[in-house]
């Protein structure tokens, strides 16, 4: 019998640092083949992905402030990174015959489309992989709140926030070992606790439109699978 998937449109949210693999900066090439074809093997069962990649592998805009930048041009520079990114990850998929799209918050007409959420959709609807790149396209926001504001344009029913832990702690369990995995709480709690599952912004607006996230670890090989068929696996925060 063939796999159900629990969710048909979903929103995937990966680091910038997801794509290091080992390295210390930029791309390790088989760790982006790996998420792709993770990411293909979902696309197969006729779910509909949406991706949201930060840049951090490359450039933080905060990182550039805190050395006398600008915090504007920083923040512009950090959303041309998730650009880099995002075509990585899209050549990647079309190598794997998963076709793709790029669409950008900022114009940049010779290597992806502008984001418009009716051609977004448009392209999801057609069974093309949209990956979201350029943040929100606005200073001070990041692709936290990107992924969340986009996930709700395209009307995805859940964020997919894939991480390097197994889910949601009470701190950080690479850092204390008394840390406690947390497997459900709600965006209030989050927000309270001052868990870093997603930025503030970001916790807020799923919480206002009831958009349940589940964290994952992203090492784990199908881990986005399990969580599209609906495993109890990672965290989830909803209401």
């Amino acid at each position: 019998m063939a796999k159900q998937p629990r969710f048909h449109r979903v929103l995937l949210k990966l680091s910038g640092e997801a794509l290091m693999g080992s390295k210390p900066f930029g791309f390790e090439f088989d760790v982006v083949r790996a998420i792709a074809e993770q990411v293909r093997d979902v696309h197969g069962l006729g779910v509909q992905v949406a991706m949201v990649i930060g840049g951090g592998n490359i450039y933080r805009g905060l990182a550039g402030a805190g050395n006398g930048i600008d915090r504007v041009t920083g923040d512009h520079m950090g959303m041309l990174a998730t650009v880099i990114n995002s075509l990585a990850v899209q050549d990647a998929l079309e190598k794997l015959d998963v076709h793709t799209r790029v669409l950008s918050a900022i114009e940049i007409r010779e290597v992806a489309e502008l984001y418009i959420r009716r051609r977004a959709m448009r392209h999801l609807e057609k069974g093309r992989v949209v990956i979201i790149a350029a943040g929100t396209g606005n200073p001070f926001f990041t692709t936290d709140s990107a992924a969340a504001l986009r996930a709700m344009e395209v009307k995805a029913e859940v964020i997919l926030k894939a991480t390097q832990v197994d889910g949601i702690y009470s701190a950080d369990p690479r850092k204390d070992p008394k840390a406690e995995k947390i497997d459900a709480i709600t965006y209030l709690e989050v927000l309270e606790k001052g868990l870093k599952v997603m930025d503030a912004t970001a916790i807020s607006l799923c919480m206002d439109n009831h958009l349940p996230i589940i964290v994952f670890n992203l090492g784990v090989r199908g881990n986005i699978m399990r969580a599209v068929l609906g495993e109890k696996i990672g965290s989830i925060v909803k209401e």
